[in-house]
């Protein structure tokens, strides 16, 4: 490897006879090019060069839809090329002439471009900032509703958006495409002994994902650590779906899901494109999930066809209803917070009045999850 090109001298004669060859007019590494590495493989390909992060970032900014998608790519982009100022122009080199008669110099049209740039994401902290913010009291209110949070997480073109249109009935953008969606969207959904619960389709997620779009979008990827149930959505018919899982639970780690000291959210995987496997595939990973190989459960389905879709929600009903203990609870009339929070977290079984002149109450017989216990606890604590 070369500092300067990081392919050898025969290497890049090589590719810019393959790029005359097929008439390319860009060529992309899959790996990461410094600033300088770019520029002199430009120069001696007569070619735009691009390297993993920058594909990245161009597709991001022709998926971003919403003004909050955006922003987050912009922010990434800028972040990406603050540290590709460095010779990659020679015009930024010029000195731009100072203020007053006796103006000095000036500054270099690098640094002024650092300059703006600086300002640029300034700017764009803050405005994401003020949508992180947002997102917590969204998440506060919805903490405050009864109604679980479920996230779908998964490799980037597993079939997530496919799998929320099929459960949702929504029309959120579904293609054969990396990073079809990069901004979450939400949808009520019924479960088998949940009335109502919300499903959340979040940004696919890759090998090596760049720093600075982990960074730009953590007030997207936040809304994992929200959730009452991850569903990882894997694509069991790619050969190298072993190795996404890895990268997936990686990424989890990362936000400090499961982590040490984070929080301890159930993940169920949704084995995806099960329709594509051929038989003996299929009857080999069914071993494997009727020996409980892994912790997580595991369900087989097909987002495109629905087949299995009713035993994800059967599971899913399963996870969010169990464990859940049936109490009976005396509350005052005078507490009317504890009894309008029992009225919207819990599942009423009975209710009857106490007549006692002194303290009037109601005797509730109520179900409710350990999770619910635990904030109705902290209600009276």
């Amino acid at each position: 490897m070369r500092p300067a090109t990081l392919f050898g001298e025969g290497q890049v004669e090589r590719i810019a006879i393959a790029c005359n060859q097929s008439d390319a007019e860009l060529v992309i590494v899959d790996g990461a090019l410094s600033a300088i590495q770019q520029r002199n493989l430009e120069d001696k390909l007569k070619r735009k060069v691009i390297d993993r992060t920058g594909l990245i970032l161009e597709i991001f900014g022709e998926r971003a839809a919403t003004a909050e998608g955006r922003l987050q790519v912009e922010l990434a982009h800028l972040d990406y090329q603050a540290g590709r100022l460095v010779r990659s122009w020679t015009h930024l080199e010029r000195q731009r002439g100072g203020f007053g008669f006796l103006g000095g110099p000036g500054e270099t049209q690098i640094e002024a471009d650092r300059r703006q740039i600086r300002g640029r994401m300034a700017r764009l902290r803050k405005e994401l900032e003020q949508v992180r913010r947002t997102r917590g009291l969204h998440r506060e209110r919805r903490q405050r509703a009864p109604w679980p949070v479920i996230a779908l997480v998964g490799y980037t073109n597993a079939g997530k958006s496919t799998l929320f249109n099929r459960l949702t009935g929504a029309d959120v953008m579904a293609e054969d495409l990396l990073f079809a969606t990069l901004d979450p969207t939400m949808r009520a959904i019924r479960l088998p002994g949940v009335e109502k619960a919300i499903l959340s389709d979040t940004v696919g997620f890759i090998s090596d994902l760049p720093t600075q779009l982990v960074a730009a979008f953590r007030a997207t990827l936040e809304e994992v650590t929200a959730a009452d149930v991850i569903v990882h959505v894997r694509d069991v018919a790619n050969p190298a779906t072993a190795d996404q899982k890895a990268e997936v639970e990686q990424i989890l780690a990362d936000l400090g899901v499961n982590g040490e000291g984070g929080p301890l959210i159930p993940i169920i995987e949704a084995w995806n494109k099960w329709d594509l496997l051929s038989t003996e595939d299929q009857a080999m990973r069914r071993d494997l999930i009727a020996a409980k190989v892994s912790e997580i459960p595991v369900v087989p389905l097909s987002a495109l066809t629905g087949a299995g879709v009713d035993a994800l929600l059967d599971k899913l009903g399963e996870i969010l209803t169990g464990g859940a203990q049936t109490l009976e609870l005396t509350v005052s009339l005078s507490d009317g917070q504890r009894l309008a929070w029992l009225h919207a977290h819990g599942d009423i079984i009975e209710e009857t009045q106490v007549n006692d002149q002194d303290t009037p109450a109601m005797r509730i017989k109520v179900r409710l999850t350990p999770r619910e216990l635990g904030r109705f606890a902290s209600l009276t604590a």
